[in-house]
C-alpha cells in the first residue's frame, strides 16, 4: 500500500489543490532538473507583492532520484512595483486639503516609519498604530496613538490615510459615513476595497509610495490651527483612562518596558496581559512588538519568541503568555534548553482561560464551563527541562527577574501568579461612532 501510494503521488492533484488553498502560490516538482528553477520561482513569488507563504510539493520517489542539474546563481528578486504617480498626486491634494486628517498604519508599513513620521508632522495628524503596526512610529512621539485615542479621532476625521492595514475594526466596527474620505496604500490589490471602495486606492510599496506622497504633499498642504494641541489633549486623556482602567496590567507592562532595551522584542499572546499590551505598551522601534495579527492564534507566543530569538540572537526577547496559552507549546522549553535559545518567558498564571471565564461570567449569569485549568508547578516544570526559573509576586520583582534573565543570556521562565484582572474589552469593543448616512 505504501509503495503504491508513493508511485501514485504524481496523480493526486487534490493535495496540490489543498496546498494552493493554504498558500500564496504552490506547485509540484516532477523531476530533479526542475528543482533549481522552481525553487527560484517560489522565492520570487514569496518576495513579490504581499509576502505570504508559498509551497512546493515533491513526491517521495522524485525526492530520491539523482540527476545532473544546473544551479541558478542569481538570487530570486521581487517583481518591481512602480509608484502610481497620478494616484499619489490625487492623494496629496485630498490629504493636503483635509482639516482633520488621520493616519492608520499596520504591519505593511513597518519599513516606512520615517515617511510616516514626516507626513504626520506635515499634517499634524495622529498616527494610530494597530497591534501589527506598533513601532512604525515611536510610541513616545507626540502624534503616536493606540486604539482608544484612535477611536476618538476616527469619529471626527475627514480624511484617513491607511497604510499596510486591513482597516477592519475601523470600517467594520467603528463605522463609515459619506463625509469620511479614505486613502489606502497596500501592496495587495485585493485588500484595497475588501470592505468599502476607498476614495483613492494605491497599490504599491509603502516606503516608495509614502516617499512620493511626502514630496508632493508640501505643495498642497493647508494650515491647521490648534490641531497639534488637540491631538496632545486627546492622547493624554486616552492614556489616563487606560492606566486607570487597567492599572494592574499597566504596572506589569511598565516593568517589562523598563527591563527591555529600546530594541528589545516583546511577543504578546491572546491573554489578559497581551490585550492590555496592545493599548498600553510603548513600542519604540519597528518589529519589536510581535503579535498574532488577524488570526489571533492562542498558544503561538512562546514558540514564536523562540523563532524571533533565533533570528536575532543578540537582541533580548521576552514573551508574555497566560497559563492556558503557554501550555499549548510548553514542551518547546526542551527546544530552548537543547539549543540555548535565550528567551525570557513570562507566564501570567490565573488558573483559567481568563478571558473566556470572564465572558462566561458576564454573559451567562456567572455560569462557567471548561475555562478553569489544572496547572503544573511552572517553576518545577521549567527546571525539569533545564531552564532557569523563578516565581515573582509583584511588578518590581518581575522587572528585576527579566533583567537578570537578559543579563544571563540563557532560557528562563518566570511564573507570575495573578488574580482576575480588569476587563480590557470596554476600551476595545466600542459602539459605532460613524453610522452611515446614505
Amino acid at each position: 500500500m505504501i509503495g503504491r501510494n508513493i508511485g501514485q503521488l504524481h496523480e493526486l492533484p487534490d493535495q496540490l489543490s489543498i496546498m494552493r488553498g493554504l498558500t500564496k502560490w504552490a506547485d509540484r516538482l516532477r523531476s530533479p532538473a526542475e528543482a533549481p528553477g522552481m525553487v527560484n520561482e517560489a522565492f520570487r513569488r514569496l518576495l513579490s507583492g504581499r509576502q505570504r507563504p508559498v509551497g512546493l510539493e515533491c513526491a517521495m520517489d522524485t525526492w530520491a532520484r539523482r540527476a545532473p542539474v544546473e544551479l541558478i546563481s542569481t538570487p530570486a528578486q521581487a517583481d518591481p512595483c512602480p509608484v502610481d504617480e497620478e494616484a499619489v498626486e490625487r492623494a496629496a491634494k485630498l490629504l493636503g486639503g483635509a482639516q482633520r486628517p488621520m493616519i492608520v498604519v499596520g504591519g505593511g508599513a513597518q519599513e516606512a516609519g520615517e515617511w510616516v513620521r514626516q507626513i504626520a508632522e506635515m499634517l499634524d495628524a495622529p498616527v494610530m498604530t494597530g497591534r501589527m503596526g506598533q513601532g512604525v512610529l515611536d510610541g513616545r512621539h507626540k502624534l503616536s496613538v493606540t486604539m482608544p485615542a484612535g477611536y476618538r479621532f476616527w469619529g471626527e476625521a475627514d480624511v484617513v490615510l491607511a497604510v499596510g492595514t486591513r482597516l477592519q475594526p475601523q470600517q467594520q466596527n467603528w463605522g463609515l459615513d459619506d463625509s469620511l474620505k479614505i486613502i489606502r496604500i497596500d501592496i495587495d490589490s485585493e485588500e484595497l476595497d475588501r470592505q468599502r471602495k476607498p476614495e483613492i486606492g494605491i497599490v504599491g510599496d509603502a516606503t516608495a509610495t509614502l516617499k512620493a506622497l511626502a514630496n508632493r504633499l508640501a505643495r498642497h498642504n493647508a494650515k491647521r490651527n490648534g490641531r497639534a494641541e488637540q491631538v496632545a489633549e486627546t492622547k493624554a486623556a486616552a492614556s489616563k483612562r487606560i492606566r486607570e482602567t487597567l492599572a494592574p496590567q499597566v504596572a506589569y507592562l511598565d516593568a517589562i518596558r523598563k527591563a527591555l532595551p529600546e530594541d528589545g522584542i516583546l511577543v504578546d499572546e491572546l491573554t489578559q496581559m497581551g490585550y492590555a499590551a496592545r493599548l498600553a505598551y510603548p513600542t519604540y522601534k519597528p518589529r519589536t512588538f510581535l503579535s498574532t495579527g488577524y488570526q489571533g492564534t492562542l498558544g503561538w507566543g512562546y514558540a514564536t519568541s523562540l523563532g524571533a530569538k533565533s533570528a536575532k540572537p543578540d537582541t533580548p526577547v521576552v514573551s508574555i503568555s497566560g497559563d492556558g496559552g503557554f501550555l499549548f507549546t510548553a514542551m518547546e522549553m526542551a527546544t530552548a534548553a537543547q539549543h540555548g535559545i535565550g528567551v525570557v518567558a513570562v507566564v501570567f498564571s490565573d488558573g483559567a482561560y481568563g478571558n473566556v471565564r470572564r465572558i462566561q461570567q458576564q454573559s451567562f449569569n456567572n455560569r462557567t464551563i471548561a475555562s478553569d485549568l489544572r496547572n503544573p508547578d511552572f517553576v518545577k516544570l521549567a527546571e525539569s527541562f533545564g531552564l532557569d526559573a523563578v516565581r515573582v509576586k509583584s511588578p518590581e520583582e518581575l522587572g528585576s527577574a527579566i533583567s537578570r534573565g537578559i543579563a544571563k543570556g540563557g532560557p528562563m521562565l518566570i511564573d507570575c501568579p495573578v488574580g482576575q484582572l480588569p476587563d480590557p474589552w470596554p476600551l476595545v469593543q466600542v459602539p459605532r461612532i460613524r453610522p452611515r448616512k446614505s
